[in-house]
């Protein structure tokens, strides 16, 4: 596993990145087109991306970090074919090494579905065993999601 930090996404990055969002992420955030993937990045400021490669120089993970409210965020997606062999935590201490605070949203519940009707697992265990705190106050409902805070510092 490599990581690659890119600026700007080529096109076929995108399309890869998009793909595997629709696949890992709850089916409500699902993202129809390239367009609508685009809209998502383009509403962002001062995104970094980094792509987690396979020995087949294929793309199986991202996280991208982003200025929201003067707060950095990220999100972070991961075939789920390797997830729980740390390579969650190799991107999660990438992005650690270049931020002093990062936000994230989380599901903290087993009720969403992705796209392919399988349960959406909650990634919070994860969370917390690479130092977030959950910020319990801070929600978000919406008809895209149901999530709470979190919140890591150096």
């Amino acid at each position: 596993m490599k990581i690659v930090e890119v600026k700007v996404l080529s096109e076929g990055q995108k399309e890869v990145l998009r793909e595997l969002w629709n696949n890992e992420y709850p089916a409500r955030l699902h993202l129809k087109t390239i367009a609508d993937f685009d809209l998502y990045l383009n509403g962002l400021s001062n995104t970094k991306h980094y792509l987690l490669f396979d020995d087949s120089d294929l793309i199986v993970g991202w996280t991208f970090t982003f200025l929201r409210e003067d707060e950095n965020w990220f999100a972070i997606i991961l075939d789920h074919q390797i997830q729980g062999k740390g390579n969650g935590s190799l991107l999660m201490n990438k992005i650690k090494s270049k931020n002093d605070c990062l936000n994230g949203w989380v599901t903290d519940h087993e009720n969403e579905v992705k796209q392919n009707g399988d349960l959406y697992k909650s990634p919070m265990p994860f969370y917390i065993k690479n130092g977030f705190a959950i910020i319990a106050e801070t929600r978000i409902e919406n008809e895209k999601m149901s999530a709470v805070k979190i919140n890591w510092k150096r």
